[in-house]
């Protein structure tokens, strides 16, 4: 059954504040294969004028997929979560997200679509620092499988 187009712009609260750790970025760094010294080596930040070290372009996923899972989880969307696969991620920076950033997101259902069969929901999550300067927005797109059989 396909969802309901009236909540395409419905937007969520925006999350607790998170704090970006020096150490989160290195284990993030880390995972990903990623060995730039300015995810880890302040100097080598510094010298690039950053005040700090820097997370990788695709660290922010960290907390827009869990404040994406307003929409996921919101009861009255009746999103069947069991068939929801990530279909895409894109970011667009203002600055790179920093070692001591305090991060909030704010979500919002972008579209709605139903293609052969499968619900597709594009979420645009807004993420500022606690001055409230806009750092990067995220694009996400969820697919929620057609049951098999439909």
């Amino acid at each position: 059954m396909a969802l309901d187009q009236s909540f395409v712009g419905r937007t969520y609260p925006p999350t607790a504040p998170y704090e970006v750790g020096r150490e989160k970025i290195r284990e993030f760094a880390e995972a990903v294969g990623d060995p730039n010294p300015v995810y880890t080596d302040p100097e080598a930040a510094k010298a690039l004028g950053h005040p700090d070290v820097i997370a990788p372009p695709t660290f922010p996923f960290v907390i827009t997929y869990k404040a994406a899972g307003q929409v996921v989880l919101d009861p009255e969307l009746g999103l069947d979560y069991s068939r929801v696969v990530h279909g895409d991620q894109k970011f667009s920076y203002t600055r790179p997200v920093r070692a001591g950033d305090r991060l909030s997101v704010t979500v919002a259902i972008e579209a709605i679509k139903s293609l052969a069969g499968n619900d597709v929901i594009d979420v645009r999550g807004e993420v500022h620092d606690e001055s409230g300067e806009h750092v990067v927005t995220a694009l996400m797109k969820l697919v929620a499988r057609a049951p098999e059989g439909e």
